[in-house]
């Protein structure tokens, strides 16, 4: 057997079957020979209904492994102990990834030593055209569409950070994430769980390649298909995972040391005069943003209060 050069791990919990067939029939499509690459489904708690290990039986290093800890954070943590290989590149069971991708991941792992995390472009295949105005909060999907490179080891708010759809991630960079979670579980709580629309997780991850000393890029000719089911550019939905996403984002900016200061008194008549002026579905969503910020503060100060009365 030659020495797996990329360990593929996909994590799941109840997935839409028709989903995760199309990620698995992309990941029988690389063009990398199978005896280079082992992959790794891990079962993260789902019904007992669900049956993965006869879809990867083509597979000569395929394997299920099952994670009873909800939280898509726990089951990434489960596929990097498992893991074999140096590098590994994240999947999640509605991502089909171009046929040449993980030739393409190795490659550029090869020609980008100093980079710790790195990602591509991500292209919706929608199930329902999606109704245009839904356009402004894409990104928020997951969905990546650029023609340039990038890459940087300075935190900054033009950091090419990649998403946990199709990331590639050195060992090193895996197993130092792994450690900070497991000093601070609370970190475990910023991805996806239990029907929650939280998030961040990925990025916690990615910009660990920072603390290191690393880099993180994107790059162009690394492509996926995101499989998008019409619930997701659902108004209810929308609400929800800018909610999510933006407690999120707060929390994890105060573990990091980045939380912004409050908004004054004037920037913050500017921004509901500025309010006033767009439609009423942007306003909502731009309130439902501040609320979350709002209620991740208020969260944060009866964490630090709860600590300091208890060392009392």
């Amino acid at each position: 057997m030659k020495n797996l050069q990329v360990s593929v791990l996909l994590c799941t919990h109840n997935p839409r079957m028709e989903f995760l067939s199309a990620s698995l029939e992309g990941l029988r499509a690389q063009t990398l020979a199978c005896d280079e690459w082992e992959l790794i489904v891990v079962d993260n708690a789902s019904a007992s209904s669900v049956q993965i290990a006869p879809r990867i039986a083509w597979h000569p290093h395929g394997r299920v492994v099952r994670e009873e800890k909800l939280g898509l954070t726990h089951a990434r943590l489960r596929g990097f102990a498992e893991a074999k290989a140096d590098l590994f590149v994240l999947v999640d069971d509605d991502n089909a990834l171009k046929s040449d991708y993980l030739e393409r991941s190795i490659k550029l792992a090869a020609e980008w030593p100093f980079l710790g995390a790195f990602g591509g472009q991500s292209h919706p295949k929608w199930e329902e055209t999606p109704p245009e105005w839904t356009r402004r909060y894409w990104h928020l999907l997951g969905v990546r569409e650029f023609m340039d490179d990038r890459w940087s080891n300075v935190l900054g708010g033009e950091q090419p950070v990649p998403i946990g759809a199709g990331m590639v991630l050195r060992r090193s960079v895996a197993e130092r994430y792994a450690s900070v979670v497991g000093h601070n579980p609370a970190r475990a709580a910023l991805d996806r769980a239990a029907g929650k629309l939280t998030s961040c997780g990925d990025t916690d991850l990615a910009l660990i390649a920072i603390d290191m000393g690393l880099g993180t890029g994107q790059f162009s000719r690394l492509e996926l298909q995101h499989l998008m089911p019409s619930s997701r550019v659902e108004e209810k939905y929308l609400a929800e995972l800018i909610h999510g996403i933006h407690y999120s984002a707060t929390i994890l900016a105060s573990f990091r040391q980045l939380l912004p200061p409050l908004p004054s008194r004037s920037e913050r008549l500017l921004k509901w005069y500025e309010g006033r002026h767009v439609n009423p579905r942007v306003r909502k969503f731009d309130q439902i943003e501040r609320d979350a910020r709002d209620a991740a503060r208020r969260a944060l100060a009866a964490f630090h209060e709860g600590k300091k009365n208890g060392a009392k």
